[in-house]
């Protein structure tokens, strides 16, 4: 037993270690890389891409003049996501308002507009909308429907209690799972740790990869007598362990800014984690073997980590994507980690559900650390 101990504290790997420890606390740049870009982006992304859209400047044209006008406009200004910006004496005037960029949308009432109500007719109203933001025209228009829609069930609920029917109509009751208010944050936050956790990994490991091939203390390394593998374990090493704890830093900013939860196994999540920064140390290292600068391998990064970014369903839902561009995200670590912490952190379901998921994570994570090995052993010898 003793000896078994010895031959463990006596391993090559351990100076090769704790040099690759000392020069990362040397580097005061890359210690602030590994703390404040995912603190940064989390809180940013998950306060500032909500697709939730608010007081968008209304025109009113209210050529009727009535009551039942007055309580349609009062329909769209009650709700959060109109505000009554200016009234109108004509369409004209408010074309002219939405082309100079004054208002976000327009109403117009037209003068028939109460009797055909009170005839039970169609009484139609023109809702404008500026389309150069087609994101924000295509919500304001749903939002412009559900308006009058409830508007309309509450007219058929007051004519048929006046014509005192005995019927009643059918009144969905909607029950919403997992995440009850509606939180866009909830479905960033947990997608874009993934992200977070790849990018840093491809980032941090390249350029530390790359570095000691400029400083030339890779030739140096070789003059000892540890072997290529315990050279790219201890340069792998120190990175895997900083990057680690990225994973708990997510999850608490998630937790304590926006009340994000974690339901089911934390100790999954963070394995699940592992792998995907892994993955993107696998990633980074392989960079690094066809770079000769740090500029090459930032470069060479660019036309990676957009893709993994916007293939992964992490801050759109996955049937956003193209149907013939879909089957590629099963391609993408990011993709598999953003449904497994969405499912344990959301849903608090467990690894009998996404087992294939982790089994993805472990699959890319042995290939490309398999492959970074390899191609750093063969720029080594």
């Amino acid at each position: 037993m003793n000896t078994f101990i010895d031959n463990i504290l006596n391993w090559r790997l351990w100076p090769l270690f704790k040099k690759e420890m000392r020069q990362i606390r040397r580097n005061r740049k890359l210690v602030a890389m590994l703390v404040l870009p995912p603190t940064l982006n989390l809180v940013l992304l998950g306060f500032a891409m909500n697709p939730d859209v608010t007081d968008l400047r209304l025109g009113v044209v209210d050529e009727s003049r009535t009551a039942d006008s007055r309580e349609v406009i009062s329909a769209f200004s009650e709700s959060r996501s109109f505000k009554v910006a200016e009234t109108f004496a004509s369409s004209e005037a408010l074309g002219e308002a939405l082309s100079r960029g004054r208002l976000d949308a327009g109403l117009v009432i037209d003068s028939d507009f109460a009797t055909r109500r009170s005839k039970g007719e169609t009484a139609e109203i023109q809702f404008l909308v500026d389309g150069v933001d087609s994101n924000t025209a295509s919500i304001a228009g749903g939002y412009a429907t559900r308006i009058v829609n409830a508007l309309n069930q509450n007219v058929r609920v007051v004519n048929r209690s006046r014509a005192q029917a005995t019927s009643r109509g059918v009144v969905p009751r909607v029950s919403l799972l997992y995440n009850p208010g509606l939180k866009n944050s909830w479905f960033i936050v947990s997608g874009m740790i993934g992200v977070l956790l790849v990018m840093l990994g491809i980032a941090v490991s390249s350029s530390a990869m790359v570095k000691e091939k400029e400083v030339g203390t890779v030739e140096q390394l070789l003059m000892t007598p540890a072997d290529g593998v315990e050279i790219i374990t201890a340069k792998i090493a120190p990175i895997f362990l900083l990057l680690s704890l990225d994973i708990g830093l997510s999850v608490a900013v998630g937790y304590f800014v926006f009340d994000l939860p974690v339901r089911g196994s934390f100790t999954l999540l963070y394995l699940a984690g592992m792998l995907c920064v892994l993955s993107g140390i696998g990633m980074g290292t392989i960079i690094a073997t066809f770079t000769r600068s740090q500029q090459q391998a930032q470069l060479l990064g660019f036309f990676i980590t957009p893709p993994l970014s916007m293939l992964s369903g992490a801050t759109t839902p996955l049937e956003a994507i193209p149907h013939w561009m879909q089957p590629l995200t099963y391609l993408n670590p990011v993709r598999h980690f953003a449904s497994l912490s969405r499912g344990v952190m959301l849903k608090g379901i467990g690894v009998e559900v996404i087992y294939p998921n982790l089994i993805a994570l472990l699959a890319f994570t042995v290939v490309l650390m398999g492959i970074s090995v390899w191609r750093f052993r063969k720029q080594l010898n």
